[in-house]
C-alpha cells in the first residue's frame, strides 16, 4: 500500500511541475513580445 501511495504521489508531483514549466515558459515569451512591441512604440513615437 506504501508503494502505491508514493508512486501516486510522485506522479502528480512530475505532473505538477511538467504544466509549470510549460506556464513558466509561456509567461517569459509573452513578457518578452510585449516588451519588443513596447519598445518599437516609444521609438516610433519619439522619431
Amino acid at each position: 500500500m506504501k508503494k502505491i501511495s508514493m508512486f501516486v504521489v510522485l506522479m502528480s508531483l512530475s505532473l505538477l511541475m511538467s504544466g509549470c514549466s510549460k506556464t513558466w515558459s509561456g509567461v517569459k515569451h509573452d513578457t518578452g513580445k510585449a516588451w519588443n512591441t513596447s519598445k518599437k512604440a516609444v521609438h516610433n513615437a519619439t522619431a
